[in-house]
């Protein structure tokens, strides 16, 4: 399949149509257990500096476009997306299409007490069943407590769970899948989708559609939470403009490369 090299990532050119079909693979047990990873700017910017979390990336069996500004950003490289996929609407899509399939059972990993399962609540009424079967909200530092990670393996094994979505932030959600995935063998597929959970559970509201197509979703997102989002966007992820145009000019070098 074609990708993308973005920095030092390489990304799938996919549609949300293809990706769907092929997890759909991995499910029905053809293909194997996979991680699917969406970069953003952020994951970008820090991948060229964390090594764990690139180690992370190069073990993803899919990687997809999350973000509008990259997609557009693809259009400078040689190879483009054909679209971006959001993960917060692609598992919303991945639910819907498997809302008929009994052989799909979904655990949600992620946000504050209360949250997680308020999100599971809300998708089964939507779907009319029991698609997601568990639903956990670890504590704050839960990835430096070896006994709550032994914990979350329990619960995550005992609900019968063969996809799983991870929602607790990049680079602790991808890095707590790889380091405890094969404890799990029964999941077939892992998400890490950052603030999905938030959103499915309407604790945090989506821009409106003209806001995401304008690729000004992050600008709506300081907006709303400002203390948070702003560092990120506007001190963190800027530099990205600055990696992006090192590559376009054949100046980029990979600072983990062999």
């Amino acid at each position: 399949m074609r990708k993308t090299k973005v920095l030092n990532i390489d990304a799938l050119c996919i549609t949300e149509k293809t990706l769907l079909e092929g997890l759909d693979n991995n499910l029905s047990g053809n293909g194997g257990n996979g991680v699917l990873i969406t970069p953003n700017l952020d994951h970008l910017v820090k991948l060229q500096k964390d090594r764990k979390f690139y180690d992370c990336y190069k073990g993803a069996e899919w990687i997809v476009c999350d973000s509008m500004i990259l997609w557009l950003c693809s259009k400078l490289l040689k190879n483009h997306f054909p679209e971006p996929i959001p993960g917060s609407s692609f598992f919303t899509h991945f639910y819907l299409y498997h809302k008929d399939n009994p052989d799909c059972r979904i655990f949600l990993l992620g946000a504050r007490e209360g949250v997680a399962a308020k999100a599971m609540e809300k998708i089964n009424s939507k779907v009319g069943h029991d698609i997601i079967v568990g639903a956990h909200s670890p504590s704050f530092g839960f990835e430096n407590r070896p006994e709550e990670i032994d914990d979350i393996v329990d619960i995550v094994n005992r609900s019968g769970a063969n996809v799983v979505l991870v929602g607790v932030g990049a680079p602790k959600q991808e890095k707590f899948i790889m380091d405890n995935k094969d404890r799990m063998p029964g999941v077939r597929i892992w998400m890490a989708l950052g603030a999905t959970i938030d959103f499915e559970a309407g604790n945090i509201k989506r821009a409106p559609r003209w806001v995401q197509r304008c690729a000004l979703e992050w600008l709506y997102r300081i907006y709303c939470e400002p203390k948070r989002m702003f560092k990120r966007y506007i001190c963190d992820d800027l530099v990205f403009f600055w990696y992006l145009l090192k590559q376009i000019l054949g100046l980029y070098k990979n600072p983990f490369a062999e």
